[in-house]
């Protein structure tokens, strides 16, 4: 571009902001540029020169920084219809100025291409013409492209602060019917520091994203907090709707390669970003990054493709059913749909892919929990029961897809915050959602031990995850009970015969991690894990005398499970202050005879006739 004067040779384009707002009539529809592209000089222009215009309808996507058109005062002058309410002019939807139109953000341009939401006019920013003629969109493509390519006057803001970005992002003058110099800064949206609720969020999304998954994240704090816990991650990939200064450090660390994507490869691909001026000069000019418009970006088919597709989306709240509001607080519309759907559908779609919804686990500084029996009146369904997949907040994961609704409930109270589960509980029990005798527990008291997981190697290489089992583990738990052989039955419960119906399985799934505790061993199953061992202590808290119990299922014995088991949950309880163990052992259950004999502790038996009662003290290690 050295030496070229497209000032000079676009001349008959180029008009001052005030002259080219007197071609906007009353009554037109007049988009405005989206996100930190907003062409802020010729809003301020549309307002100072507006004398002329009545009833003009102002159509917009993200508005960010100033949006003077919905003071007062213009009342008269200009109506919203917005797919999509910004902070920055909640307060006039809030007034009943603006009007919201819910949409899938993949089927916004086709609106406009059909001529269904006609534009009159498209008030847009763009980087200088190059040497052909052609204006990068910069940092908003969107919908900002098909908006261009629809209206019957298109009026560019050249800003020299805008990026070149490539990708599907060009104009070429001869669709533009005005050029506006003027150079502003970008509006910029600096990145929140994550508190350590969002952080925890981040920590548990971070456990489902693969090596080599190609990563969608949606607008807010959320996908800040992700990405501390990204970086170790390999061969990341991105598409996704937008993305802000999160995505340099991951970048540049080396997470995000894009050399595994199955589509786009090796190319970063984004509708808009919003950030700060470090990342837009990161963008600029920058052939990692491909900005595309929103039908391509958001289209399900084309998410689908991409092999381990992890869209991470936001919501308000959610019923126990799984019905997930994002886009209104009961009748008040807060935001909208945006592209969360179209992002659910599309992961769900994609070989190993995995839809998200992630939210903290209550609002109003925990005086209202995001889970609810039902949700607020008035209060939208954005993500159905049907489409929903994993939840997530800072208490953990739950998987609801396939799920009955029982399931569902047990999963959701399960990432709830404490102070309300019990409440949750007593609602699902009203609606019959659950059994009337579910446990409740005094869950403000009851932390789930987090660092008692870990993954381990048994004698013959297989990798098993121990963890404390979980109320929700119930299912799993039962149906590793029904597999047992009648000896492995008869061995724990000296009876061949034995149901294991909910009031039982349910106390061992509901302990409270101190008196009772509980170690399973997962492995990967053909939906989500498959519990194949338990091991359990039941604490005297007068003696300081804990019985001890295992199970492994029978595939998986003669493989060290049991041994490692009994070694990790000594640990535990000596670590916690447990003096004794001790346990029921037939005559028959020689491998269990084995194990503690071979343990390294001072073993104590006796036998009364029937059955072996071994113990030892925990402080008596021999070897």
């Amino acid at each position: 571009m050295a030496g070229f004067d497209w000032k000079t040779k676009y001349s008959h384009l180029i008009e001052t902001a005030p002259k080219a707002i007197k071609k906007i009539r009353s009554g037109d529809n007049v988009f405005i540029g989206t996100g930190c592209a907003q062409p802020q000089h010729l809003v301020n222009a549309l307002v100072e020169h507006s004398g002329h215009i009545q009833d003009a309808h102002i159509i917009h996507l993200l508005t960010v920084g100033s949006a003077p058109y919905t003071e007062d005062r213009f009342t008269e002058k200009f109506k919203m219809n917005s797919f999509f309410i910004a902070e920055n002019v909640r307060h006039a939807f809030d007034k009943g100025i603006g009007d919201y139109t819910p949409m899938f953000l993949s089927d916004i341009p086709e609106e406009f291409s059909s001529g269904r939401i006609p534009l009159d006019v498209a008030l847009i920013s763009v980087t200088e013409p190059d040497v052909n003629g052609l204006c990068s969109l910069g940092i908003s493509v969107d919908i900002v492209k098909s908006a261009a390519e629809n209206a019957k006057l298109v009026i560019a803001q050249v800003n020299k602060n805008m990026p070149k970005t490539f990708g599907n992002s060009f104009l070429h003058v001869s669709s533009i019917d005005m050029l506006v110099p003027y150079d502003e800064p970008l509006l910029a949206a600096e990145p929140a520091e994550p508190d350590d609720t969002l952080r925890k969020i981040g920590q548990n999304i971070s456990k489902l994203i693969e090596d080599g998954s190609t990563i969608e994240c949606g607008i807010g704090r959320i996908p800040q907090a992700l990405a501390e816990f990204l970086r170790d991650k390999k061969d990341l990939g991105i598409h996704t709707e937008m993305f802000g200064d999160w995505i340099i450090e991951l970048i540049e660390c080396g997470a995000i390669t894009c050399s595994k994507k199955t589509i786009n490869h090796g190319k970063i691909v984004a509708s808009f970003c919003m950030g700060s001026q470090r990342l837009y000069d990161y963008v600029n000019n920058n052939p990692f990054f491909e900005f595309h418009p929103t039908e391509y970006v958001n289209d399900p088919f084309v998410i689908s493709r991409h092999d381990k597709m992890v869209g991470i989306n936001v919501g308000l709240e959610i019923d126990l059913t799984g019905q997930v509001c994002a886009d209104s607080l009961g009748y008040r519309f807060y935001s909208g749909i945006g592209g969360q759907v179209d992002f659910i559908r599309g992961c769900a779609g994609s070989r190993g892919g995995k839809p998200i919804i992630a939210m903290p686990s209550t609002a109003k500084d925990d005086t209202i929990s995001r889970i609810v029996p039902k949700l607020t009146e008035g209060a939208g369904v954005v993500t159905t029961r049907g489409d929903v997949h994993y939840v997530v907040t800072e208490y953990g994961i739950a998987y609801l897809h396939g799920q009955s609704i029982r399931e569902r409930v047990l999963r959701l109270i399960n990432i709830a915050h404490p102070k309300f589960r019990n409440e949750l509980i007593q609602a699902a029990k009203a609606q019959k959602y659950i059994q009337p005798d579910q446990i409740e527990l005094s869950w403000e008291q009851v932390r789930y031990p987090e660092e008692l997981e870990r993954l381990d190697t048994l004698r013959d290489g297989t990798q098993i995850f121990f963890r404390p089992v979980k109320p929700t583990d119930e299912a799993a738990l039962s149906e590793m009970l029904y597999s047992l052989s009648s000896s492995s039955v008869e061995k724990r419960y000296f009876t061949y015969t034995k149901t294991f119906p909910h009031k039982d399985v349910q106390r061992l799934t509901n302990v409270d991690y101190q008196q009772n505790l509980a170690i399973i061993g997962v492995v990967p199953g053909p939906a989500e894990e498959e519990i194949v061992a338990i091991a359990q202590y039941f604490l005297d808290p007068k003696t300081n005398v804990a019985e001890v119990a295992f199970i492994v299922q029978d595939e998986w014995q003669d493989k060290g499970m049991g041994t490692f088991l009994l070694e990790y949950i000594t640990q535990i309880a000596a670590n916690r202050g447990v003096r004794t163990f001790c346990a029921t052992v037939l005559p028959t259950n020689k491998a269990m005879l084995a194990i503690f004999y071979n343990s390294g502790y001072k073993i104590s038996t006796e036998f009364d006739g029937h059955a072996y009662t071994v113990s030892y003290d925990l402080k008596s290690e021999s070897r």
